[in-house]
């Protein structure tokens, strides 16, 4: 049973995860309009550019997330099969995130969207401190 709970808190940290890459693009697209300033803090920034490289390089090597690899091994000590005996929730959140495409369809999207994440960068890059003098 606690190996199944942990598999299903995987799921949730990886849409999370999810959310965090597509939800942050999304706030720097619309908060450069609206000059909302949090959205250049560099802590963010470079976090938010790693975890979409992060994706599309694995993508490119063909390596499995770790995530999905954490997960799966999980529900195996919990005597599931991968893709059936999971929770409602957990089944739930696989159905947001998995779809029936061929993997490359997954690596050119995984790349497209790093690139447009690298080019917000550049266009709207962070705003870095600069030392105050004493």
């Amino acid at each position: 049973m606690a190996y199944a709970l942990l598999a299903d808190l995987i799921v949730i940290v990886h849409l999370l995860y999810i959310g965090f890459v597509i939800g942050g693009e999304l706030f720097v697209l619309v908060g450069v309009p609206l000059g909302w300033g949090w959205i250049r803090n560099p802590v963010f920034r470079i976090l938010h550019l790693l975890a979409i490289v992060l994706v599309a390089v694995d993508s490119l090597v063909g390596v499995l997330c770790p995530l999905t690899a954490w997960e799966q091994a999980l529900r195996r000590r919990a005597g599931q099969a991968v893709e059936e005996d999971i929770s409602f929730v957990a089944r739930l959140v696989r159905e947001a995130m998995y779809n029936e495409f061929p993997e490359w369809v997954f690596a050119a999207v995984y790349v497209a969207f790093a690139l447009m994440v690298i080019a917000t960068f550049v266009l709207v890059p962070p705003r870095w401190r600069r030392p105050t003098a004493d």
